[in-house]
């Protein structure tokens, strides 16, 4: 089988030509053309392999081209502000935009705009997905970068203000490029900045791992697919390799060539704008205000290709081609609907949208059903409250035991003159209390409940609840094997 085909997608500020166009990586052969006005800088994206959406440049409206048929604009989505950054999940199912300083997150099947993220402080300048669309970083002007789970964010109570899962705090200047490796939610992520580093992190803790010094600002940031190397494009036209597998390595370090891998790129006349590696790693591509796109083989760090473009390159990236790219037959699986501009569509008069699709199994399942997250999240608040009455019991028996032997003993023990299974005071630590009120070797008594039939039933509470809590353990070991196994 031979190996797929990558292309390049790309744009300029000029628009003189077309607004992006599509190169074959190894020839530099142009393919296709998008016409109709002019992208805004890392606002580009492709859409499930069936549609191109550009934002334009200095305008509230995004364009959108069917990616078989290059010489018609389909559809204008349009939103509340200028968009200045914007990105599609990998699998196709979100759209999410920067305006302004909110973030905006849409439903692609409906059209439906799920939720406005105002976490930032600043205009937003960069957006990227995790390769399993599990999450998105933001970066903005305000010098933060956040991580943001998308399943929390589209199941979120709108009652509650969605918060990030990690905020990314360590630069001191506007963040410029943000770069998302691969593995999911155990990615490690690298944000360049104004203030002339690059940091590297962890997404899962949020934890910094690198932070790189250059002598000029970083514009724009990636990684090779195996993560050896860093490369970040500077504002004076310089691609500086950094190798993330040196000896020496420290957490805090200043970029210097050397024989290890540090290594620069020269060839560019002002600042690169954008950078990305093919899918074997052997080759990079760049783009610059200088109006060129460049492709180096890394190895030798020499150019092998520069393409002239009419305007400072605002947009280019290295994907493979989508199947259905050359095929002028066609048509996307499924049309896109109207974006709608508001949270809820009917309050504000915008009707009910046309051109979507929903799926309703059944009539009664048109009411708002429970989501999976929201179960887990009620029963994991069901456990934590039964625990915590559990817990809250045998410290009141611990103190009674402590001050009060005797009657502890009474209490622990089987009441009128009842013979005792387990003598409470062979039972010092808590696990031990823990475990032989669980197990049912004793039948425990709070005395701090009272005493006679208000204790026999609050005994009666206490022992359901601890099958309530047996059950509640079954059922999120269920939920969680529903979700490892279930089919992608």
């Amino acid at each position: 089988m031979s190996a797929p085909m990558e292309i390049i997608v790309c744009a300029d500020s000029a628009g003189q030509l077309w607004n992006c166009a599509v190169i074959e990586l190894h020839s530099g052969t142009n393919l296709l053309s998008y016409r109709g006005g002019n992208s805004s800088p890392r606002a580009l994206t492709v859409l499930n392999g069936e549609y191109i959406l550009g934002a334009q440049l200095g305008k509230n409206f995004i364009n959108v081209w069917e990616i078989q048929r290059k010489d018609q604009l389909q559809q204008k989505i349009v939103c509340p502000g200028v968009v200045t950054c914007l990105t599609s999940s990998p699998n196709g199912l979100y759209l999410v935009a920067g305006i302004a300083e909110a973030i905006y997150l849409w439903e692609v099947s409906t059209g439906n705009l799920l939720a406005i993220l105002s976490r930032h402080y600043q205009d937003l300048t960069c957006l990227r997905f995790t390769d399993d669309s599990s999450h998105f970083i933001s970066g903005g002007k305000d010098n933060l970068a956040l991580v943001w789970s998308l399943a929390s964010v589209v199941q979120l109570d709108s009652t509650n203000a969605p918060e990030p899962r990690h905020v990314l705090s360590r630069h001191s200047l506007p963040i410029t490029d943000i770069h998302c490796g691969l593995m999911g939610p155990q990615a490690r992520v690298a944000t360049a900045s104004l203030d002339q580093t690059v940091k590297l992190w962890e997404l899962s803790s949020g934890e910094m791992l690198l932070s790189v010094l250059f002598d000029v600002g970083i514009m724009s940031v990636t990684l090779d697919p195996c993560e050896y190397y860093l490369f970040c494009g500077g504002s004076d036209g310089g691609i500086f390799q950094v190798s993330l597998c040196s000896q020496s390595l420290s957490r805090d370090k200043t970029f210097q060539s050397d024989n290890e891998g540090n290594q620069v790129f020269k060839g560019h006349r002002n600042l690169v704008t954008c950078l990305s590696v093919s899918m074997d790693g052997t080759l990079l591509l760049s783009g610059s205000h200088d109006e060129t796109i460049r492709l180096w083989d890394i190895q030798s760090k020499q150019s092998i290709r520069s393409i002239n473009q009419k305007g400072p390159v605002t947009n280019a990236f290295i994907i493979p081609a989508p199947a259905n790219m050359f095929l002028p037959d066609s048509r996307p699986g499924i049309p896109l609907p109207r974006f709608s501009r508001h949270l809820n569509p009917s309050e504000q008069g915008e009707g009910v949208e046309t051109g979507g699709v929903c799926v309703r199994l059944a009539p009664h399942t048109q009411t708002q059903k429970e989501t999976y997250l929201e179960k887990a999240d009620k029963l994991y608040s069901l456990m934590s409250a039964v625990t915590d009455k559990v817990v809250t019991g045998w410290l009141s028996c611990q103190r009674l035991h402590t001050s009060r032997p005797h009657q502890c003993f009474r209490c622990c023990g089987n009441l009128r003159g009842r013979r005792q299974k387990q003598d409470p005071g062979s039972i010092s630590r808590f696990s031990d209390w823990k475990n032989v009120f669980l197990s049912g070797k004793i039948h425990v008594c709070w005395s701090v409940f009272g005493s006679g039939e208000n204790t026999k039933v609050r005994v009666s509470e206490l022992e359901e609840e601890v099958r309530t809590l047996k059950k509640v353990n079954k059922d999120l070991y269920d939920f969680s094997a529903q979700l490892l196994t279930k089919p992608n």
